[in-house]
């Protein structure tokens, strides 16, 4: 039969290129694409915690002496998103997710209670009713196990969920909810009936956009996210440290590796993202003599998809080292063969087996659609395929699809395309790790005649 005709594509070549891809990669800080970076010399100041300061932009999107990206990352305190009881910024919110929109990015968002300042505290209406709170841990401004701070907090988590989950431009939010800056300080403190209220404001409200608990959380709170969803992933604010803090203890030789296994989320990268932040900046890894590439390989190992260096500058020197960080850092997508029907008549069955890789060390945790196109000189179709991208898992993902072509489609040859295209249109949205791109992103596979 016809619509049985196999054909064989060519054999894709993977490349080497730099892919600047969705969700994935470095991350601008306070700031978005276009913007002047940290001026390290200040003291390391990154405005984290307070509204955004917007830069005046010129149009470009260009990084100077940074990756190029297309994730934003913006922490804020508490007391400025409520300044009443009640009553919630949401310009804020909508500036910042549309300016990440214009720059080509997506936000990624944290909601620290407080901070260390003195001006980061929990919002004045809290202070006011609850009064100055002495005995405080080291790192707590205010008693996570006052009814009221459960009560009022949840709320306002429960608030911006219901908004703003599943946002098209929220790439991902913390799950914060105590500690300076959000970090989970003494976690391991709270009552087991409060740490699950605070974890549940974000997991009952969050379904659609992508969780992540701070790694320092006690791990209680980690197996307890767990049994309600294994979408949550993880970030970790200190990568990079290797003996800065201690001669006998880091975050590199110590922290991580004995937390990220005790804690049980050795796996967590296969369903939820994980990210890490600089500690201090890059330039100060080089500055301490460290050693960049075992910082690199270590981070992959734990299966790396994002990483913030706080809009600070890249030492020129290491930027070879960064890009091969670069080209294994989360997904990595290349197709390598495909079998399809060569002949197939009106309404007949278009069947396409394929073999893809994941180059990378985790999956995307998006859904985008894998597309096909037959295209002709007069005219195109797509055909959607029901393949879920976020099980891509590194190394060989092979599967087959029948599509049952459409009746109004014209006779004649055409050729056909493959493209993982946007959420919200037929765009190609992920550039594959393979040459041969043409000008409009569809990569060709092989001729089929419709009959």
């Amino acid at each position: 039969m016809m619509d049985e005709m196999i054909y064989e594509s060519k054999c894709f070549l993977a490349t080497d290129e730099l892919l600047n891809n969705p969700h994935m990669g470095f991350m601008t800080f306070q700031r978005f694409n276009g913007d002047k970076l940290n001026d390290i010399t200040k003291e390391h100041k990154w405005t984290e915690g307070y509204p955004i300061e917007y830069q005046e932009w010129n149009g470009s999107l260009i990084n100077e002496n940074h990756p190029d990206t297309k994730m934003a990352y913006w922490r804020v305190y508490w007391k400025f998103v409520e300044p009443e009881q009640g009553k919630y910024r949401w310009d804020m919110f909508d500036k910042a997710l549309q300016t990440a929109h214009d720059r080509g990015q997506t936000l990624m968002l944290r909601i620290a209670p407080y901070g260390m300042a003195q001006d980061q505290d929990v919002p004045d209406w809290y202070r006011t009713i609850v009064g100055f709170e002495p005995d405080i841990r080291q790192k707590w401004r205010t008693d996570p196990e006052n009814p009221l701070y459960t009560e009022t907090f949840c709320n306002f988590i429960k608030a911006i969920g219901e908004r703003y989950d599943g946002h098209p431009d929220l790439d991902s939010v913390d799950l914060s909810f105590i500690g300076y800056w959000g970090e989970g300080a003494d976690c391991e403190q709270l009552s087991e009936k409060t740490m699950k209220k605070l974890a549940d404001s974000y997991i009952d409200n969050f379904k659609k956009t992508p969780l992540m608990s701070l790694l320092t959380d006690d791990p209680r709170h980690h197996e307890y996210c767990r049994t309600k969803s294994d979408k949550i992933g993880y970030r970790a604010d200190c990568l990079g440290d290797m003996g800065g803090f201690s001669e006998s203890w880091s975050h590199m030789y110590v922290a991580y590796p004995e937390q990220i296994n005790e804690f049980g989320l050795a796996d967590v990268w296969k369903t939820g993202p994980v990210s890490f932040e600089v500690c201090w900046v890059v330039q100060h890894w080089l500055d301490k003599g460290w050693d960049i590439d075992y910082i690199i390989d270590q981070s992959l190992k734990w299966h790396i998809t994002s990483f913030n260096a706080k809009s600070s500058p890249i030492p020129e020197i290491w930027k070879p080292n960064v890009e091969r960080w670069l080209k294994k850092m989360g997904y990595r997508f290349a197709i390598r063969r495909a079998r399809y029907s060569g002949q197939v008549k009106k309404s007949g069955r278009l069947h396409i087996k394929s073999w893809f890789e994941n180059l990378g060390v985790a999956p995307i945790y998006h859904r985008y659609p894998l597309a096909f196109r037959l295209k002709s000189e007069k005219s195109g179709y797509i055909l959607k395929s029901n393949t879920d991208i976020t099980k891509w898992l590194p190394g060989d993902i092979i599967f087959s699809e029948d599509f049952t072509l459409p009746e109004n489609i014209d006779t004649g040859n055409y050729m056909l395309q493959i493209a993982i295209t946007g959420r919200f249109d037929d765009n190609p949205a992920i550039k594959l790790a393979n040459e041969g791109r043409n000008p409009d992103g569809w990569h060709d596979i092989g001729n089929v005649d419709v009959l």
